[in-house]
């Protein structure tokens, strides 16, 4: 095991890969210590495990993606900024006495292009979650990414939303401050933007937590993430009274990347390293920094009214009915 992934926490599913390179580090030092040469053993278990990694993560089952999308070392908003942008000036607070730390923001330049950059925001320690509230915003998050959306609309400034977010906080507290009229004012003002909107799901994308930071011209998932109208242990709760049953709940829901493509609700998908983005947040970074760029450059040529026609009609054709 290499000292890079000593440091990674291992889901279950992945053991059977670090057993195998257990035992390629048992032979190099016994190789060492008695100076026989394994060298033969070494390559050919090396390369079972390259073989074994593809093969593994090529076919994940809907609930350990789940996992990966889950996983406390994810890189998170903060990370994405670091590798992807040349400038970002934080810009905080909603205007109205808060600053949620649970959703971050500023102006950014990507690839040189000056971009609206805005997203939920975990962090990657105990401490760190309990400053930003565990990724989950409250509604003064909601109204601070409002105010930076039509800071960018003043000023002609395209949108990036990256979502990793297990649902907006459900305490009293954000009920009592309005958490849901929030929330659709953002979807209906999200709706009305003149400038580009692309969201991401980098992680987990739960219900209109997640919602109301994407609703885009463009919406794209990583490989790993889900998206989804309610977490699958929230779904078992309601069905089965059982929230152990979640894995059942995630096959149903059909909230990976593939099913969500087929279903028209996100349009593309961003490959990660393989292992999950976890494994190398500055590959991660450079594949979504690509897309964006690409994505960027497919809506400059729209009109401010084809943007929202486009933004529209996107949203208007999604779903499937059977008579």
């Amino acid at each position: 095991m290499s000292d890079s992934d000593k440091k990674v926490q291992i889901l279950d599913f992945e053991k059977p890969i670090y057993k195998i390179q257990d035992k390629i580090e048992e032979l190099k030092k016994t190789s060492l210590d008695t100076n026989i040469n394994y060298d033969d053993e070494i390559k050919k278990l090396e390369e079972q495990t390259k073989v074994y990694k593809k093969e593994l993560y090529e076919k994940l089952e809907p609930y350990q993606k789940l996992q990966i999308a889950r996983h406390p070392q994810r890189p998170n908003f903060m990370d994405y900024v670091h590798f992807m942008c040349e400038d970002f000036i934080e810009l905080h607070g909603d205007r109205h006495g808060f600053d949620d730390k649970a959703i971050a923001g500023g102006i950014a330049k990507i690839d040189g292009k000056a971009v609206m950059l805005i997203g939920t925001m975990k962090g990657k320690s105990t401490k760190e979650n309990l400053e930003c509230n565990f990724g989950m915003p409250q509604p003064q998050g909601y109204r601070k990414a409002l105010r930076l959306f039509e800071h960018a609309n003043r000023f002609d400034l395209p949108i990036i939303t990256l979502v990793d977010t297990m649902g907006a906080y459900p305490g009293m507290k954000a009920e009592e401050a309005n958490q849901g009229e929030a929330i659709a004012t953002n979807l209906k003002e999200m709706a009305k933007l003149e400038v580009p909107i692309i969201a991401v799901v980098t992680g987990e994308g739960c219900s209109g937590g997640a919602l109301g930071l994407a609703v885009a011209n463009k919406v794209m998932i990583l490989e790993h993430a889900y998206y989804t109208v309610i977490s699958p242990e929230g779904c078992a709760s309601i069905l089965w009274k059982d929230a152990s049953m979640a894995k059942i709940a995630t096959d149903a829901l059909k909230i990976t990347g593939e099913d969500l493509l087929k279903y028209g609700i996100v349009d593309e998908i961003i490959k990660e390293p393989i292992g999950g983005a976890h494994y190398n947040a500055e590959e991660m970074a450079n594949n979504l920094k690509i897309a964006l760029t690409k994505s960027l450059n497919e809506f400059e040529e729209y009109t401010k009214q084809e943007l929202k026609n486009q933004r529209y009609d996107k949203f208007r054709n999604m779903g499937i009915f059977i008579q």
